[in-house]
């Protein structure tokens, strides 16, 4: 991160390796280690198609490379005699598993050709270096973790953790949807999901119905397979097959009736911890997204969002 780094760009003689990276005498290279863990495969071609279409990206087995190029002219006049220009680029690696490794080399600029008008080349390449690694830490799933990282290291709120990351990448370019949407998964059936009894299945309703919610739903539905939001586990009731035709309702603290839920975002607006995100169910009759209760446990209880939805598709239950 820019930050801390601290505008410095290190130096490494030959014999230094760091996980299989040999960098050749006399180049510079920026390393910054990184105390969290991506060894997930979906989430590291997460970081790579997230960036798709801001950076240049490549990756191959465990690594993710971000390339950034800029031409230099050797005058500001296309028509000047001697006119020539040259593109340049700086890569960015991020070497993947228990930790995260982030390095980019600055090699010196004969590489790309003799161009002795090219002026401050080795500052600008590490300038827009640390510029992709502050992009690639404040809109991909490495923010989150590193949010993580930092409210317990620091020992601040989750809101204090995402400023100091923004305070740590005063670089980076925002890439709305670099994120990746949250996939559904296969879900098991209800019998497996209540721990192998059969438990009968009554309720069977297809498509959009109208509300409210009903608030016994727990006595009533069975519970089906659990949905995975980050570090928190979602909770459902009568979610049948992973096609969003029958979703059920979602969430233990936080109840949402998808099948009567409607996205028209009210509860997201409302709510003033953020509990909920939009995620995408296709397939759905009463709306293709819905509001997701990823941060359920911050759940303060202040009825806000089950107020406002037109529907009447939500119900608080504060937990005991």
């Amino acid at each position: 991160m820019s930050l801390l780094l601290k505008d410095r760009v290190y130096s490494m003689e030959a014999p230094t390796a760091k996980r299989g990276v040999y960098p050749l005498h006399g180049y510079k290279l920026g390393l910054y280690r990184l105390p969290i863990t991506l060894d997930d495969p979906d989430e590291i071609a997460s970081v790579h198609d997230g960036l798709k279409k801001t950076f240049e990206m490549d990756r191959y087995a465990d690594r993710v490379y971000a390339t950034y190029r800029w031409t230099e002219r050797s005058s500001d006049d296309p028509g000047a005699p001697g006119y020539d220009e040259v593109e340049l680029s700086v890569t960015v690696e991020i070497v993947t598993g228990e930790v995260v490794d982030i390095i980019y080399q600055v090699f010196p600029v004969e590489r790309f050709g003799d161009r002795q008008w090219v002026r401050d080349y080795r500052k600008k390449a590490d300038h827009f270096a640390k510029m992709v690694m502050d992009t690639i830490l404040r809109n991909t799933i490495l923010a989150d973790k590193m949010t993580k990282r930092l409210a317990a290291a620091e020992d601040l709120s989750e809101e204090g953790a995402a400023a100091r990351l923004i305070e740590l990448t005063p670089l980076a370019k925002i890439v709305p949807d670099a994120k990746p949407k949250l996939k559904m998964p296969d879900p098991a059936d209800a019998a497996a999901a209540a721990g192998g009894a059969d438990v009968p299945v009554t309720w069977d309703v297809d498509g959009a119905k109208p509300g409210p919610i009903d608030v016994s739903f727990k006595t009533k539905i069975p519970p089906s397979s659990p949905f995975g939001a980050g570090d928190h586990t979602i909770k459902t009731w009568g979610r049948k097959g992973s096609d969003n035709k029958v979703m059920g309702v979602w969430g233990e603290f936080v109840s949402v009736d998808y099948d009567i839920c409607v996205a028209d975002g009210a509860c997201i607006d409302a709510c003033p911890v953020s509990v909920y995100e939009f995620f995408d169910t296709p397939g759905n009759a009463a709306s293709d997204k819905k509001p997701l209760m990823s941060k359920e446990p911050d759940c303060i209880f202040c009825l806000a969002c089950e107020g406002v939805c037109p529907p009447k598709a939500i119900k608080i239950f504060e937990q005991k």
